[in-house]
This record gives structure tokens, sequence and C-alpha cells, in this order.
């Protein structure tokens, strides 16, 4: 998802949190990167991942209930196979 700069802004309430959280939080500021666009960034990431866990979970769910539908099921053996011979395929391709 993405948003747009072009829309009115609003603010996140205000953050509460130890000095040393602060200070680890500054100590690793990019050059001309301010804490509140860390925080900004810091947020977005993790709207991110939560949404893209979300969709995982849904996939997961409609999979079962296909599963259950149809009666075909795949054996945690033949996925693990499948997976490790990606896995493999992978590593060759990489030097």
């Amino acid at each position: 998802m993405q948003w747009a700069c072009a829309m009115k802004t609003a603010t996140i309430p205000s953050l509460r949190v130890a000095p040393e959280l602060r200070e680890a939080a500054e100590d690793v500021l990019l050059e001309g990167e301010t804490l509140s666009g860390f925080v900004e960034a810091a947020l977005r990431a993790q709207i991110g991942q939560r949404q893209m866990q979300q969709e995982f979970i849904a996939r997961g769910l409609a999979s079962r209930e296909k599963a259950r539908s149809t009666g075909r099921y795949v054996s945690a053996e033949a996925a693990l196979e499948r997976l490790q011979a990606q896995l493999d395929k992978a590593k060759t391709r990489k030097p």
C-alpha cells in the first residue's frame, strides 16, 4: 500500500520511552535522518509486515478450507521435500 504525501497529515500519539531506547534510536540514525522520520519508517514497516502476516494467514485458512472441501491434502513430508528442492535449486543459482 502506498501513502500519498499530498493528503492532509495527521499525528501519531506521543510515545514515551526509556531514555536508553531514545538514545539507541538516535545512535542508528542515518546522516540527515530525523528521529521522526525514523519512527515513521518503522511504523510503515510494521504496518506492511502485519498486512503480509494477515494475508499469509488468510491464504493458509483458505487452503485449509479447500483441502477440507476437496479431501485432497499434501503430507508434511511431501511439502518439506518440495521446499528442500526449491532451496537446493536456489543454492545452485548463487555463487
